[in-house]
């Protein structure tokens, strides 16, 4: 399994925080939800940094390398300022989590 953490500063682009927040709620939450592979797709944002990104969950490689949707950086103007990719070693879910989220990674396998 991978994992992705991709942010962006905002400091350069005309879009903010507000105005990326109604594009989850117009379309991107939805454009995600089509992908394979996808377990888990965590938007995130840094008000006091003007930092916006998203934490996404893969079950492998190859569903990571197929074609996604850059309709962010598309509006924000530029692609992300940082992008990691990590490999997953372990989850685990809190009384109230997801339960379907725990015990995946490398380290459990």
């Amino acid at each position: 399994m991978k994992v992705v953490v991709a942010w962006w500063d905002l400091a350069g682009s005309g879009q903010s925080i507000d105005s990326l927040r109604a594009f989850l709620r117009d379309e991107a939450v939805d454009r995600w939800a089509g992908f394979e592979g996808l377990l888990l797709k965590a938007w995130v944002a840094d008000r006091a940094n003007d930092r916006w990104g998203a934490v996404q969950l893969w079950e492998s490689e190859d569903a990571l390398r197929q074609p996604l949707s850059t309709r962010a950086a598309e509006l924000i103007g530029y692609p992300p300022t940082e992008r990691l990719v990590f490999d997953l070693e372990a989850t685990t879910s809190g009384p109230n989590g997801v339960a379907a989220l725990a015990g995946l990674g490398l380290a459990l396998a």
